[in-house]
């Protein structure tokens, strides 16, 4: 259990109301006692990174070409295989979380839908499930999972 501490080091006094602050890397992302919009913000926030990681692994990726082709054919040949292709899948769901709560965060933030935050977020998500699913069937589809 994480508890609260005071500057001079012994635990704090709280009010039973009031949250308790956590502290360090993991209350980044802790969604321990908070609600939708917390979740969301975790969501988000882990998204965003994983988007970043993605983004510097294609900058390696794309910077075999300038090995030749030989290099870069080497690269296509596993390109199709299963686990790339569920790397593809895990991609795609990224960044349709991380594009649609971005957008309605931005909505939120500009005051347009303050009170109905939980409906466009379910929107968003049921949107989100639709186009990754069909996202889904058309990269393990096309490519024959793998052939």
């Amino acid at each position: 259990m994480i508890e609260e501490r005071a500057t001079s080091g012994t635990p704090a006094t709280r009010r039973p109301d009031q949250p308790v602050r956590r502290r360090g890397l993991v209350s980044w992302v802790d969604v321990r006692g908070r609600r939708l919009g917390g979740w969301a913000f975790a969501l988000n926030r882990a998204t965003g990174l994983g988007v970043l990681l993605y983004l510097y692994l294609h900058l390696v990726i794309l910077s075999m070409l300038a090995g030749g082709p030989g290099s870069w054919d080497g690269f296509v040949s596993i390109a199709g295989s299963p686990i790339l292709l569920l790397l593809d899948v895990v991609l795609l769901f990224g960044l349709l979380a991380h594009g649609l709560n971005g957008i309605r965060v931005s909505l939120v933030g500009l005051g347009i839908v303050i009170d109905r935050q939980r409906a466009l977020f379910v929107a968003f998500f049921v949107m989100g499930l639709i186009v990754f699913l069909i996202g889904a069937v058309r990269i393990f589809g096309e490519t024959g999972g793998g052939r």
